[in-house]
């Protein structure tokens, strides 16, 4: 322990009384114990005098602790310090009772959602749901007609199809398989001598088809010469999956589902014969990815999807992914759900999706469509 001596003049200059300054060195756990021992000692000492007299020993402990408190008051940093100490509970007191509050049955399950991400698609998706083909004039299909199918009103073909053997080299250039309600057998495997079934070819609408002069099967788009059934699986040619070909999913062509031809899902087109140019950038409705366009769609309001009252009952957490197309009329269209959650959770997020504003992409000047993906996150908390 050291000792320091301090005093002051007065400002009339009388000598004010010396005060003995005691600058402690042990720590503040040394320090609280002396303390208490003292406290100790002087409880024993004082005990057989509260017990001979109370009511003066009483008198003599209350003057005592009223002379310290007056000196305190007056010390000028006591007001302030004693403010700053009531301000500091005060706070602390009401950061507990904000931070401790139980949720209110209202607020139980009410979401905290966020779009997570907004994003191109992942590698392999087809660039363009049209443009689809290797003839001219129309959108889709083989032939040289501006047609898109079979039924008698003018319509919108779609569908499509794909297939591959797992090969790394991309998918060989060759023809089609021909039309036909039986799904094409593996070319790899051999046919029998004397068929007693139809030929078996690819699902895609006749007036769409059209015979190429290229000898081996293979997708007529490609332009690779290299011997290879594509990456696809299902035993033929393409990226995707099924019995077609191309890089979609089924017996058909080109980036639609279960059949024909024209992107998104299988649907017959009308108007005659049909051929596109393939991937024709100059076609409108094209749909890009980001890395084709010089501006990326530029989101301007986000909605936020709402919790349903049985998801919330249920405690529904986790993740809604759908693939969009951002379109060039600035509309959220194509919604597919890659992703989803129960008790109507995936609906919300559907909704919401559609009330998104944004500005096109542009490319070359002009607005385009691009296929994007979003991703709403559910959290109860």
């Amino acid at each position: 322990m050291k000792k320091a001596y301090a005093g002051a003049a007065s400002r009339d200059g009388s000598a004010r009384t010396y005060r003995l300054t005691i600058i402690e060195s042990r720590s503040l756990v040394q320090r609280l114990t002396l303390e208490i021992s003292f406290a100790a000692v002087q409880i024993r000492r004082t005990w057989p005098e509260a017990k001979r007299d109370p009511i003066g020993y009483g008198k003599r402990w209350a003057g005592q602790c009223t002379e310290t408190a007056v000196r305190l008051v007056r010390d000028p940093n006591a007001v302030a310090g004693s403010f700053v100490a009531i301000v500091l509970v005060a706070f602390a007191i009401l950061l507990v009772a904000v931070l401790g509050q139980p949720l209110r049955p209202e607020s139980v399950g009410q979401p905290n959602v966020k779009i997570l991400m907004i994003a191109p698609l992942s590698a392999g998706t087809p660039q363009t749901a049209s443009g689809i083909g290797v003839g001219s004039h129309g959108r889709i299909g083989f032939g040289a007609g501006k047609g898109e199918g079979s039924e008698p009103q003018r319509q919108k073909a779609r569908g499509g199809g794909g297939s591959g053997k797992h090969n790394i080299l991309p998918t060989q250039q060759g023809h089609l398989f021909q039309p036909s309600a039986i799904a094409a057998a593996n070319p790899n495997l051999p046919l029998p001598r004397n068929p007693s079934l139809p030929q078996a070819g690819i699902d895609i609408d006749p007036t769409l088809w059209k015979a190429q002069a290229t000898i081996p099967y293979g997708d007529p788009r490609s332009k690779s010469m290299t011997p290879s059934n594509g990456p696809g699986d299902g035993g033929n040619f393409g990226s995707g999956r099924g019995l077609g070909i191309g890089k979609g999913d089924g017996p058909g062509f080109g980036p639609g589902t279960k059949g024909n031809m024209g992107g998104a899902e299988k649907s017959p087109g009308g108007g005659g014969i049909g051929g596109g140019i393939g991937d024709n950038s100059d076609d409108p409705d094209r749909v890009f990815t980001l890395d084709h366009v010089a501006q990326r769609a530029r989101v301007l309001l986000k909605p936020e999807p709402q919790y349903t009252e049985e998801a919330r009952r249920n405690q529904i957490t986790g993740t809604v992914m759908l693939r969009v197309v951002f379109s060039r009329t600035a509309q959220v269209t194509n919604i597919r759900v890659i992703q989803s959650l129960p008790f109507g959770v995936t609906e919300k997020a559907i909704l919401a999706a559609r009330q998104i504003k944004f500005s096109p992409a542009l490319k070359d000047g002009r607005p385009v469509s691009v296929y994007m993906q979003l991703e709403y996150n559910f959290n109860l908390y």
